[in-house]
């Protein structure tokens, strides 16, 4: 994150997403689904996802507030398959209303690729520790086994009765002290993807 992170004032729910991977497997989504199905798939859309993401978390209709912090490569200037997805001009110091209440956007560039996960944990820890935080949903690269460690020792120093968290991953790991969803469910919803369209394929 940078210097500036005492100063967020914080919501009760935060989003924390690996933008970079979420954007990766939305990606190959679209590829796999417009093969089975025969149709164009669209690029997510990026409020749905959101709104999804927070419904899985546990978040319900409501005039909530919820930080979305987007962790990406610098040499990334958007996300490819979502909509809006340019980090500067369309995600960073944005915000938009559903029905789960208001969405403040800021997305944050790393240097290089090694350090994209000692930042989502040190933005994670930092994150936690905040008493204004009551409920986070984590997108980490799952799939990256060391990654996924680090997250899961982090949140067992995290009392779970404090905070309401729920890990994002594409299939079921190894458990620890919070909730995990299956991350590709909230993707498909935001590409449009219906649940009866694979049942007839």
């Amino acid at each position: 994150m940078n210097n500036n992170q005492q100063d967020i004032k914080w919501s009760e729910n935060v989003i924390l997403v690996d933008a970079d991977y979420v954007d990766k497997v939305a990606f190959n989504l679209i590829v796999n689904f417009e093969r089975m199905l025969g149709r164009r798939i669209p690029q997510a859309d990026m409020a749905r996802w959101l709104e999804c993401i927070a419904l899985d978390g546990g978040l319900r209709n409501g005039n909530h507030e919820t930080q979305v912090v987007f962790i990406h490569q610098k040499t990334k200037t958007k996300m490819e398959n979502f909509v809006p997805g340019n980090y500067a001009n369309e995600l960073t110091g944005k915000a938009f209303q559903g029905e789960l209440g208001e969405f403040l956007l800021n997305a944050y560039a790393i240097e290089a690729i090694a350090d994209s996960e000692d930042l989502l944990i040190e933005a994670l820890k930092f994150i936690c520790q905040q008493k204004e935080v009551k409920r986070m949903m984590i997108i980490p690269n799952a799939e990256d086994h060391i990654i996924y460690n680090k997250v899961r020792e982090t949140l067992r120093q995290v009392n779970d009765e404090e905070k309401h968290i729920t890990v994002f991953s594409m299939q079921p790991m190894t458990g620890g002290n919070f909730r995990q969803e299956i991350l590709g469910y909230s993707l498909m919803a935001a590409l449009g993807i219906r649940g009866d369209e694979i049942k007839t394929e």
